[in-house]
């Protein structure tokens, strides 16, 4: 049997050097925009995290619609990358903007709730099932939240998180383990205000074993877990693993968290709703706005009596849960207009056939090439990474990952009109994605596999 093929590492660098020249001489005023930039902004970007996409500066864009956007220096781009998930729902969808406009002439916020919110949180419990809800702006802040709740509940001080989880800037979450199986602080931590194996414990996804041994320790307020990890990659869950948690947490008097900020595109309730989990709570942040700043928690009836028997009516603005612009009727507004008239379930039902599409395209070039890759789909959200088999856990993918590699292609295809997700090989569809949008990925794809294997 012949070896896997490998990527010759003096053809990549000789392509990516080339890919660098070319990006550089099609985007100039991208270029002009940054050096501007650089006066008066960190990295000459808004945050730093924007100077991570493959070209040596960023693009700066003109305009956006649906799934495509224009940059200044008139290039169109098929967005697969959809804000990392902000824009899921598309760039500008009319019935969000039409929604927040209107909004915009009757007030932005006054701390009072507008009836927005409860047709938001209505269609929030159709989708995902807790009755209550209560929103925040972000998702770190709806995780920050729950986690304070699940304390204040249990009187327990640990959570559990998966193994190269992603809950936002949740201080508690930037826990990985290391060799020897230690919680330990992930590389880029910055500034950790305490050491993590004081606050958290961290497990592998599908480890149900590893799960227990955890909470059978009896100091575990709750489990804070995406229903299937996104960030490092995808990384489903084996059958049975999620109802193994669900017992766990239960036997163990454990709250579970579902986050469902990235695995809403497994349907339009989530992972969650499309398996019928029955967590605690569940988080949701980025794209339920359609790209306004807004984010939700939802809770069963059970915590919610819980809730009011613990925290007095006093404490409620000072207790650490809030924030003065969270449940503003202009984020209500972005909720109700999204939810009700773009990411409906008729949307997801084109959607998840785009992904579908983008997976085998992808895996039709893996196997014509004989490239040992493979292709995880979740719902409407697809990857291919440099594994040979579909990974069991955060570890295998973290440790299969190359950046060098990684950046080349999402170069190659920004050079050719394509946006990835610059922190992984990822595509996302939107109601407005097209099946040519998704056959110009896999055209470009190919012409990548073929420049580095020959």
């Amino acid at each position: 049997m012949a070896a896997p093929r490998t990527v010759d590492r003096d053809r990549l660098a000789r392509l990516m050097a080339a890919e660098m020249a070319r990006f550089e001489a099609a985007n100039p005023r991208s270029l002009a925009l940054f050096e501007r930039a650089r006066e008066s902004l960190l990295d000459g970007v808004p945050m730093n995290w924007m100077v991570k996409w493959a070209g040596p500066y960023p693009l700066f864009v003109e305009a956006a619609q649906g799934a495509r956007f224009t940059d200044v220096d008139g290039h169109e781009y098929v967005d697969f990358c959809l804000g990392d998930t902000g824009a899921m729902a598309g760039h500008a969808p009319e019935a969000t903007r039409k929604a927040v406009e209107a909004q915009l002439l009757r007030g932005i916020t006054h701390m009072l709730p507008t009836e927005d919110a409860i047709t938001a949180s209505g269609e929030l419990r159709r989708r995902f099932g807790p009755r209550y809800w209560q929103f925040t702006l972000t998702a770190t802040d709806a995780n920050r939240f729950v986690i304070r709740l699940a304390r204040q509940l249990t009187g327990r001080s640990k959570i559990v998180v998966h193994n190269h989880c992603y809950h936002g800037s949740v201080d508690e979450t930037f826990a990985v383990l290391d060799e020897q199986g230690a919680v330990v602080a992930r590389r880029g931590n910055i500034g950790r205000p305490v050491d993590l194996d004081h606050t958290t414990r961290v497990v592998e996804i599908n480890d149900l074993e590893g799960l227990e041994r955890e909470l059978a320790q009896g100091d575990v307020a709750a489990c804070l877990f995406e229903p299937a990890l996104t960030n490092v990659g995808i990384v489903l869950p084996e059958p049975g693993y999620h109802e193994g948690v669900r017992e766990l947490t239960r036997r163990y008097g454990t709250l579970l968290i579902n986050d469902e900020t990235h695995t809403i595109c497994a349907g339009p309730g989530g992972y969650t709703g499309a398996h019928d989990l029955k967590p605690d709570f569940v988080t949701i942040g980025k794209t339920i706005g359609g790209g306004v700043p807004a984010a939700a928690y939802g809770f069963t009836e059970d915590v919610a009596a819980r809730i009011k028997a613990s925290i007095d009516r006093e404490d409620s603005d000072v207790g650490g849960i809030g924030g003065t612009l969270a449940g503003n009727a202009l984020s209500m507004a972005a909720i109700r207009g999204t939810l009700t008239e773009v990411l409906t379930d008729e949307a997801f039902e084109r959607m998840v056939p785009l992904a579908e599409r983008f997976e085998a395209g992808v895996n039709d070039v893996l196997a014509r090439y004989d490239v040992p890759w493979h292709v995880t789909r979740l719902g409407c959200r697809a990857e291919y990474h440099f594994l040979g088999e579909k990974p069991r856990n955060g570890t295998a993918l973290h440790d299969a990952a190359d950046p060098e590699l990684e950046r080349f292609l999402h170069l190659w295809a920004m050079n050719r009109g394509v946006l990835m997700t610059p922190f992984h090989n990822m595509a996302l569809m939107s109601p407005s994605t097209t099946a040519e949008d998704v056959d110009v990925h896999t055209r470009v794809f190919e012409e990548a596999v073929v420049a580095l294997f020959g």
